[in-house]
């Protein structure tokens, strides 16, 4: 036979209850609830058995299931691409103290870039009751979340929108930035410019090659096949995109990189070449600006924010079509974008 005598009384996955308090502390359950709640009503001696009580056991008021009960929002769920990418770090951050701010709970995952993984995610976070989610998609198909929406968790994507389902976004400008960013290349006297970017499939990857070739044809000047690369970016992929394009029959003389991980490879690419070559990335980078590196800058954390707050007003009962909000982007003259090509 087992020997139970000297099991603990409370282990992992069995917490003490407001019952156990109110056995231990000798008084009634309303009584333990009115001390945990800072309701009035209780003597001064009976508040100090149930807190001692409460110590002795290491009870731990159940937040989410009070805060359900009143209505309000106990829990946010963030699916970020990837948790290593320094443009999610002022993202999160912002999504984070909305939340504090609405007295809820965020927590956040990565899906790896991978479609699968993010649907896996983001269905665990419904089925652990989450109010609200906050989706930055690696997938295009999003009708997993019809059900869960319909249900009446409130959903925004950011970054990139929802893919095949209507949903609440908030997006930087990736077509206007990439276009601002390849003029600027142009304004310097180039014609012949790289676009080195991700995969296809990306809103992002896309919108931003349709800016360069919009920039391009506003000023008259042909995209040969050679001169675009989309793909995983990973730095040996992205490296031997660059080094092809810089040593062909006819090479480039400047680069637009589609995002912060395709600049830092293209940055280190470059550094080895005897002669500089002009250089604009999207997305800022750590020491972009001591290294001179022009960029196309998004607002990360405003990003984030203008997509809690629009949750935060879905959760308190705003209604209507869902809506997408189109952040503007900056162009950060620093030098690496303002290099001429060599002369004829």
């Amino acid at each position: 036979m087992a020997d139970t005598a000297h099991r603990p009384e409370h282990r992992y996955g069995n917490r003490p209850t407001m019952k156990d308090v109110a056995a231990k502390a000798g008084v009634g359950l309303k009584t333990v609830s009115r001390v945990v709640n800072g309701e009035p009503g209780v003597t001064a001696d009976t508040e100090r058995r149930v807190q001692e009580a409460i110590e002795a056991l290491g009870f731990r008021r159940n937040d989410s299931a009070r805060v359900l009960r009143k209505g309000r929002t106990a829990t946010v769920g963030l699916v970020l691409e990837d948790l290593a990418d320094p443009f999610y770090g002022p993202l999160s951050r912002a999504v984070e103290e909305v939340a504090r701010a609405h007295g809820a709970l965020l927590i956040n995952g990565s899906s790896a870039e991978d479609p699968d993984r993010e649907q896996e995610l983001a269905l665990a976070l419904c089925a652990r009751r989450v109010d609200g989610l906050i989706v930055i998609p690696a997938g295009d198909d999003h009708r997993y979340l019809e059900p869960e929406i319909r249900a009446g968790v409130a959903t925004v994507f950011v970054d990139r929108p929802a893919g095949r389902i209507e949903a609440d976004a908030v997006l930087s400008d990736s077509f206007g930035g990439a276009r601002e960013g390849t003029a600027h290349l142009i304004a310097h006297g180039h014609r012949r410019i790289g676009f080195v970017g991700d995969r296809p499939r990306i809103h992002t990857a896309a919108e931003r090659l349709r800016g360069y070739r919009a920039a391009m044809e506003d000023a008259g000047l042909p995209v040969r096949e050679e001169w675009v690369s989309l793909g995983p970016t990973d730095p040996e992929r992205v490296d031997s995109a660059v080094r092809g394009m810089l040593s062909a029959p006819e090479p480039v003389t400047a680069l637009f990189a589609g995002n912060n991980r395709v600049t830092v490879t293209a940055v280190r690419a470059l550094a080895a070449r005897p002669r500089p070559v002009a250089l604009v990335g999207f997305d800022d980078i750590e020491l972009a600006d001591l290294l001179g590196i022009t960029v196309v800058a998004q607002d990360a954390a405003t990003l984030g924010r203008t997509a809690a707050e629009r949750l935060f007003r879905r959760l308190d009962g705003a209604d209507g079509a869902p809506e997408r909000v189109v952040l503007g982007t900056a162009l950060l003259a620093r030098g690496s974008g303002e290099i001429a090509p060599p002369a004829a």
